[in-house]
């Protein structure tokens, strides 16, 4: 029987006993000290050196001399803005090893006067530079969407008079009214009189999921302090201004995202491959240019101005031919398009490179409440006494119920009633078929019950009902052992528990009719995503600010393992940072944490080699989301959540994300395949062209270089909706098998070249004109066809490509065919070679292809065989010693340490530290 909502954050152990009061912990637990007032396990902590500005006057407030002074001193209630220079911003896309060298080819052509050449690098320049500051425009800033969440108007006392002033305008010591609905315009301590200096008969009740994630509104009592962003749900009372501005609870959440910047992992593997080509190419061309100028020196004695840009001129042509300029271009539109292709499945992507880092993620970090849980108070499975049904306690506590408030327990009772019970009347009039309430108590903080007395129509009994904490229930019932029992174990098991009783005969005497067990239920596909994620080989951890024996029953619940980490361990000073780093990793989740602290796991988490997805919605996952490799916004996140993450899922719960890891791994591999194709063809280019020029002084007539790279670089876009697999496990970028791959392929494609070469020139005897040709022919073919074994790091028949992939890829070598056996214009260093010498070229490189297809499998055989001696992470002891069910992350840690596509210390120094240290 379903229905709705319960508190997060309160100690289970003594909830009913507390008159249901809620205690979230904003700042780490530390001992308090003589300034600090502790209520529950919120510190309010105000600095000793600003209570002399503390000493206003209520119903009376500063002066405007006092407002200006403070201003001065303490600055503007509103967080700065950065503001970032557009056109700077827009050349920071031209920045890089790659685009520094297309600059430097730019600069080259013009001097040369190679303006054909100069367009088509300003064009690749130009279109790279435009994905990316287009992609990224659409994120708007953090900073942005943190001040909007600040209230805009407040109600505050100015020189005798309660005026409405800006938020922005306040001090600290400015005394404030919260009202019902208001949102607190700036930390501030309640004074617990009302607006005009009344007494109050009520606490007032504040909503600050958005900043904790506890499912209730919080009661607090005069001395509490509230915080910016938060809304008033209940109460009327003054306030005095103690924090503004940055130095404010969500200000410091700004701060933590302002300092959670720097390059992202796919920039860093760009820059690597980028680095590696640039550095082989500018050498090798660099050698070519100067044998070039040697040979002329030796030939005619001296060198002249003309002969050096003729010179320079072969040599930049060379360059661009092989350095993939349109690697950026590439693997930009491959993303767009997978962005695209996840906005379908209702997965927006802010980051461009989120797409492809997606597809790395190993931990997924997981916010509780409203995320996995449905942040809905609901009636779990009830206590019933004696003969009592799940309809006879629905019925009582609906009869006790309050109809005009909104506190999430009574709502959930009537919601569920109304819905459940088939006597409720659910047309808003709280009427019950039957029955008749004459009076009514509510539910107050001397006597923690609500009571109402009630008329059986068709008996005309009257009895009284109650409803409230367990233990006066109990004392109303004369108790009963089982149901205090039962208390326990709901409490043992972070259920919130809820007494109903009634009258018998019309007298006093109470009889129990059961107890109401309430919790945050799971999302009802939650349990489901979080079995596909570790499918697909990704370790989810619960991260909430709940207490440790809530978070063990939801996690139960989902399936997930129940090693929950408290705070306290997180923070404990005699732990040392490995063993910090050890629990992080192998727990199931952390319970009782702040934005700080969250903060602190994806950190530490990272630090391990772990790719590190974080969800949330509120304010205080903002600076996890912006620090974690992945920041995952949820349906209904705030504005400063959206605003951090890298990707904002519009459909409710974490089922979308199961879409973004197939897809992301999707265009992880085809970004992986163009990369492999990419870089083996330019290796081969230039040792093919570097020692043919030295030991035979032969050159490509320049239109075939130029045609070598427009047509191959154009149909490799068509990679982005090639098929390819969806790996059971995450993908991480192996540099150097990368690097070491393309290299023994590029020289198996060089050997294929120059028998190409010495076979046609000096056993066939082909004229040099006709040679251009062949060689052109080859070096487009050859090359290209290897494509299709790129795709896949099994056999090519295993992962067959699309009819699309396979029309382009074939289309390109048409075009090729044709202009060599026509030849290209009436240039005299190129001739057409007929069709035969044409398609026999043409089939020995598709036949190549099977060749290079197994020789890149052998080559990835004998590197796993050989790479796997790496040391093993140990198993703390701390986690042996525990039953090993108990936790869920250290079987898959084990798990990972026993694949070869594990995440082992080898496996993350090659996917990280290489980046770092080429």
């Amino acid at each position: 029987m379903g229905f709705r909502k319960v508190s997060d954050q309160e100690d289970i152990t003594n909830q009913y006993t507390n008159d249901f009061e809620e205690a979230v912990p904003l700042t780490a637990t530390s001992p308090k000290t003589g300034n600090e007032k502790q209520h529950g396990n919120i510190i309010d902590d105000v600095p000793a050196h600003l209570e002399p500005f503390l000493q206003t006057q209520p119903t009376f407030g500063l002066n405007n001399e006092q407002v200006q002074e403070r201003m001065a001193r303490f600055g503007r209630n509103e967080l700065t803005e950065k503001k970032r220079n557009k056109l700077l911003h827009f050349l920071s896309f031209f920045t890089g090893a790659i685009s520094y060298l297309m600059i430097l080819a730019l600069v080259l052509t013009a001097v040369t006067a190679d303006w054909l050449d100069f367009g088509i690098i300003a064009g690749m320049l130009l279109i790279n530079a435009i994905i990316g500051y287009v992609e990224e425009a659409r994120a708007e800033s953090s900073i942005d969407s943190l001040k909007s969440s600040l209230a805009l108007q407040c109600k505050c006392w100015r020189n005798g008079q309660l005026k409405e002033v800006r938020s922005s305008d306040l001090v600290v010591g400015d005394i404030i009214v919260l009202r019902l609905g208001d949102i607190v315009p700036a930390d501030a301590r309640l004074l617990g009189i009302g607006a005009s200096g009344e007494a109050i008969e009520t606490d007032i009740q504040i909503d600050q999921s958005s900043l904790t994630g506890e499912s209730l509104p919080s009661k607090k009592k005069p001395g509490n302090i509230v915080f910016s962003s938060c809304i008033v749900k209940q109460g009327q009372q003054q306030a005095i201004v103690v924090r503004t501005g940055p130095d404010t609870f969500i200000g410091k959440t700004a701060s933590l995202i302002s300092v959670t910047t720097g390059s992202g992992r796919f920039q860093k593997v760009i820059n690597y491959i980028g680095n590696f080509l640039i550095v082989l190419s500018v050498v090798l061309v660099t050698i070519i240019f100067i044998n070039e100028l040697v040979q002329v020196k030796k030939a005619f004695g001296f060198i002249t101005r003309e002969q050096v840009l003729a010179a320079l001129n072969e040599m930049v042509v060379l360059t661009i031919a092989a350095i993939p300029v349109g690697l950026p271009t590439v693997m930009s539109v491959t993303m767009a398009i997978g962005a695209k292709q996840l906005a379908k499945h209702q997965v927006i992507v802010k980051r461009l490179t989120a797409v492809e880092e997606f597809a790395s993620v190993s931990i997924l970090c997981s916010d509780k409440t409203g995320t996995l849980t449905k942040n809905e108070l609901t009636f779990d499975e009830p206590y019933l006494a004696g003969s009592f049904d799940k309809n006879d306690i629905l019925l009582y506590s609906y009869l006790a119920a309050e109809a005009a408030t909104d506190d999430p327990i009574e709502f959930a009772v009537r919601t569920a009633a109304e819905t459940h019970h088939p006597q409720v009347i659910n047309d808003g009039s709280h009427k019950v078929q039957g029955y008749q309430v004459i009076s009514f108590k509510p539910f107050n903080s001397s006597d923690k019950t609500a009571q109402a007395t009630v008329l059986n129509t068709s008996t005309q009994e009257t009895f009284r009902v109650a409803k409230g904490a367990p233990q006066v229930i109990m004392q109303l019932v004369g108790g009963d052992e089982q149901a205090e029992d039962m208390v326990q174990q709901f409490a043992s098991r972070g259920l919130r528990s809820l007494g109903i009783a009634r009258t018998v005969n019309g007298i006093e005497k109470w009889e129990l009719i059961g107890l109401l067990s309430l919790i945050d239920p799971p999302r009802d596909d939650s349990a489901q995503t979080i079995a596909e994620c570790q499918q697909y080989g990704i370790s989810v951890k619960m991260i909430t600010g709940d207490q440790g024996i809530i978070a063990k029953e939801v996690a139960g619940r989902l399936g997930m393992g129940q090693h929950i980490l408290d705070v306290d361990e997180l923070v404990d000073s005699s732990k040392s940072e490995q063993e910090v780093s050890d629990m992080c990793v192998y727990s199931d989740g952390f319970a009782r944490v702040v934005p700080e602290h969250k903060y602190r796991v994806v950190e530490i988490l990272q630090q391990r080699g772990y790719f590190v997805a974080m969800t949330g919605d509120g304010v205080n996952d903002a600076p996890a989301l912006k620090k974690a490799n992945v920041g995952i916004a949820v349906a209904g996140s705030t504005d400063a959540a959206r605003a951090a993450a890298d990707i904002v899922l519009l459909a409710p719960g974490l089922s979308a994300i199961i879409d973004g890891i197939k897809i992301s791994r999707i265009i992880f591999q085809r970004l992986q395949s163009y990369a492999l194709y990419r870089i083996t063809s330019t290796i081969h280019f230039l040792l093919f062209f570097f020692v043919i020029t030295l030991a035979e002084d032969w050159k490509m007539p320049p239109v075939f270089l130029i045609l070598i790279s427009l047509l191959n670089d154009a149909a490799t876009l068509i990679m982005a909706v090639d098929n390819v697999s969806v790996s059971s496990s995450p993908n991480m970028w192996r540099l150097r098998l990368l690097i070491v791959l393309s290299c023994v392929l590029a020289i198996a494609l060089s050997g294929f070249s120059f028998a190409h070469f010495y076979i046609f020139r000096d056993i066939l005897g082909v004229s040099g004109p006709e040679l251009s040709t062949i060689m052109y022919l080859h070096m487009s073919s050859a090359p290209h066809f290897v494509i299709f074994s790129t795709r896949t790091n099994t056999f090519w028949w295993k992962s067959l490509p699309s009819l699309v992939f396979v029309i382009v890829i074939l289309g390109t070598q048409l075009v090729a065919l044709f202009l060599s056996v026509y030849g290209v214009g009436n240039n005299p260093n190129v001739a057409g070679i007929g069709w035969v010498r044409s398609i026999i070229i043409l089939a020995i490189s598709f036949a190549t292809f099977f060749i290079m297809d197994a020789i890149k499998v052998t080559t990835i055989f004998l590197w796993e065989r050989f790479d796997k001696s790496s040391s093993q992470p140990s198993v703390p002891a701390f986690v042996k010693s525990k039953p090993t069910k108990e936790s869920k992350a250290a079987k898959f840690v084990q798990k990972q340490q026993r694949s070869r596509f594990g995440y082992d210390r080898a496996e993350r120094r090659e996917s990280v530290g290489s980046v770092k240290s080429y």
